[in-house]
């Protein structure tokens, strides 16, 4: 039985969960509980805790119209982040759309090793390559309230995206800018220059999931070469862009990927190349200390 068919019978929380589980797992979704749980959340704005404290309320009609809308998109394999139009970065609520990438967990392990490499600087000044959604410079910023942030994009529609959560989460120290940083670069110096670039290959891009490759945009995810475009470029402009003492935070890929982009950072005025594990154990930030002041 469809929820869509309101008139018929009363859904609960518990009746469209158990409805759902089944449904999703019965095509395919490696985890048919966490479709509908994801989709709940957002719709009834609580958490996962609350939503089985509520287990027992019934849905209004507008929100089962709602809801089956989104369990047909979801069918088709759209991200759960791009049907609400949410996602979660750093304890951090972003608006998100298929101008972005998707925040992902990962990624935030990059925002911890840049606040940690900021130190006990009074007002470091940062700065955000291929900003996106803003997630990595906004988390930043939140953490960092003394900061002086600079994020750039050449995606005019990603900085709308990323002014709005600035906007939404009351984030007044980022100064968001559209540029080609293979063009241009921003006048510096920065303390810290943070990035989540895009580092999939050419020929990887096929083998990506449907959700991903489907639907999140391709220039965030490859640079139609071989993944190391933006790398190579932030090891020519970093000796000018980056401080004496000052520091690059990187995410990078899996496989070769790490190697590959920490040595691009060989030598010239660089510390010896970091890779620094994930939550999940994979090394995918790279640190780089530039200039002769060389940190811990």
């Amino acid at each position: 039985m469809s929820p869509a068919r309101a008139d018929r019978k009363i859904w609960r929380v518990i009746d469209l969960i158990h409805w759902a589980e089944e449904y999703f797992a019965s095509r395919g979704f490696e985890n048919p509980r966490r479709e509908i749980e994801w989709l709940l959340r957002d719709l009834l704005n609580c958490s996962r805790i609350d939503l089985y404290l509520r287990f027992e309320e019934p849905l209004e009609k507008s929100q089962l119209e709602t809801l089956r809308g989104w369990v047909k998109r979801r069918l088709n394999r759209e991200p759960l982040q791009y049907i609400t139009g949410t996602a979660e970065f750093y304890g951090l609520k972003f608006s998100v759309n298929p101008g972005v990438l998707i925040p992902r967990p990962e990624t935030e392990r990059v925002v911890d090793v840049a606040i940690h490499a900021a130190g006990n600087r009074e007002s470091p000044r940062i700065l955000d390559v291929g900003t996106g959604s803003g997630c990595i410079a906004l988390a930043m910023a939140h953490e960092l309230p003394q900061a002086r942030v600079v994020a750039l994009d050449i995606a005019e529609e990603a900085l709308e995206v990323a002014r709005l959560n600035a906007q939404n989460l009351d984030i007044t120290n980022v100064r968001f800018i559209r540029m080609d940083f293979f063009k241009s670069t921003v006048d510096g110096p920065f303390d810290i220059v943070v990035s989540n670039p895009p580092y999939v290959t050419v020929d990887e891009m096929s083998s990506l999931m449907k959700d991903v490759v489907d639907y999140e945009p391709h220039h965030a995810l490859t640079d139609n070469n071989d993944g190391l475009s933006f790398y190579r470029r932030l090891a020519e402009v970093a000796p000018e862009l980056v401080r004496d003492g000052g520091c690059l935070v990187l995410e990078v890929g899996l496989g070769d990927h790490p190697r590959k982009a920490a040595a691009l950072f060989k030598g010239k005025c660089f510390s010896e190349p970091e890779l620094i594990a994930d939550y999940n154990g994979d090394k995918r930030v790279l640190k780089v200390w530039v200039g002769q002041t060389r940190k811990s």
